[in-house]
């Protein structure tokens, strides 16, 4: 009768959670795979925390296991000595830990401070973050998105320079003309150049190849709301960053001026500060850092709430081999990721081993265990040193600063 019972139970669960539950449930409590570093329930715990500086301003963090194991991550690379130092503190906390507690740790980190949020200590947060998924899926011996439910797909399409090597048939320009328009209102010869500029670039590369202009936030909303018109045109791919993202209302408001989708992100951090773009329909488009906006524990939840509203996420990615990995995992484990800016990057001045190469435009999801890549800290350690500085940006007509 009791085996009746069990057996009856055992079928039940099958029903419920498939016919490969029964083993899925249990995978990485009992079973160890050929690549995984350790067994599944070794004990495991943090030993030290490092941080690097490089010249170009791209900040890393390593975080080191008893077990042998390490982790790599990126920070913000703006307040680049004030991000490194700031993961040093998290020590205090990390040391002697278990690792692969990741998504505990994010909000012990978050959420165990008086002062929450803000872009420095988030980035240190999303530096951290993505060390702890490397640890752990180099625990269980798979690439992060494994972890994840993934892969939703089997590449990923990338944008940055053109190449018919590459396939990469994907780019964003900036709207020049003689110089920026930075100004509150530029007048009809500006927003000319511009448009001039943009068709002649339209023309060069012709209708096969989508390209994104992006505004940085430098664009004053009296210019960005002539421009958005004055471009469509064209057939822009998104307007990016149309104004500074600190006044949600003004950036919809534009948004509504036109039918060419907006982008944004890249300055707004972890789920609270997307709520208020999604909800009212700011963009759609959304670029989150990873090495800004939460890590790969938030992206994840960010892509999640835009999936909700039909919109597609492009990971913001200016800095290095860590920020593009660990965006790469995210692309390969959610359903509604658009593209991967600079995805085209190579960094063989940092990696042991050579990413997958791209083909006709797409690079393959990375399958190696963790990030999916390998640092090599000897060419890493030969680029550490003063990071390079963001210069104030003056109008030169009156000398009053302007947006970076």
């Amino acid at each position: 009768m009791m085996g009746q019972t069990t057996n009856r139970r055992d079928f039940l669960q099958s029903l419920i959670y498939g016919p490969t539950a029964l083993l899925t449930l249990g995978a990485f409590n009992t079973v160890r795979t050929s690549a995984a570093a350790i067994g599944p329930n070794d004990k495991i715990k943090v030993t030290k925390v490092e941080t690097f500086v490089l010249r170009n301003s791209w900040v890393f963090v390593k975080l080191s296991t008893d077990a042998g194991i390490t982790g790599w991550g990126e920070m913000l690379k703006d307040d680049a000595k004030a991000c490194a130092a700031g993961a040093l503190e998290v020590a205090d906390y990390l040391v002697g830990k278990d690792p692969r507690r990741v998504t505990h740790h994010w909000q012990a980190i978050h959420r165990g401070a008086f002062y929450r949020g803000g872009p420095i200590k988030t980035a240190i947060s999303s530096g951290i973050d993505q060390a702890l998924w490397d640890i752990t899926g180099k625990c269980y011996g798979v690439p992060v998105h494994r972890l994840m439910g993934g892969p939703t797909r089997d590449r990923v399409r990338v944008y940055g320079k053109v190449d018919s090597r590459t396939g990469v048939n994907a780019m964003k320009v900036s709207p020049r003309g003689s110089r920026t328009p930075f100004k509150h209102a530029e007048g009809l010869k500006m927003i000319d150049e511009v448009t001039e500029r943009f068709a002649a670039i339209r023309e060069r590369y012709g209708r096969g190849v989508d390209i994104g202009i992006d505004f940085h936030g430098a664009v004053q909303p009296t210019t960005a709301a002539s421009l958005v018109k004055a471009l469509e045109p064209y057939h822009p791919w998104f307007y990016e960053e149309i104004v500074q993202a600190l006044n949600v209302d003004v950036m919809a408001e534009i948004a509504r001026k036109t039918h060419i989708p907006i982008a944004t992100g890249e300055r707004i951090f972890t789920k609270w500060g997307f709520r208020e773009i999604i909800e009212k329909r700011a963009a759609t488009i959304l670029q989150p850092d990873i090495c800004y906006a939460g890590g790969i524990t938030e992206l994840k939840i960010i892509a999640g709430m835009a999936e909700a509203y039909y919109t597609p996420i492009a990971p913001h990615n200016p800095q290095g081999p860590c920020s593009l990995a660990a965006s790469l995992q995210i692309a390969a484990s959610v359903p509604n990721f658009l593209v991967q800016e600079r995805g085209d990057n190579e960094y063989s001045d940092l990696l042991a081993k050579p990413l997958p190469p791209m083909k006709d435009g797409y690079r393959p999801i990375l399958t190696d265990p963790g990030l999916g890549i390998s640092i090599d800290e000897e060419k890493l350690m030969a680029q550490v040193g003063e990071p390079s500085e963001y210069r104030t940006r003056y109008d030169k007509d009156d000398g009053s600063v302007v947006d970076w």
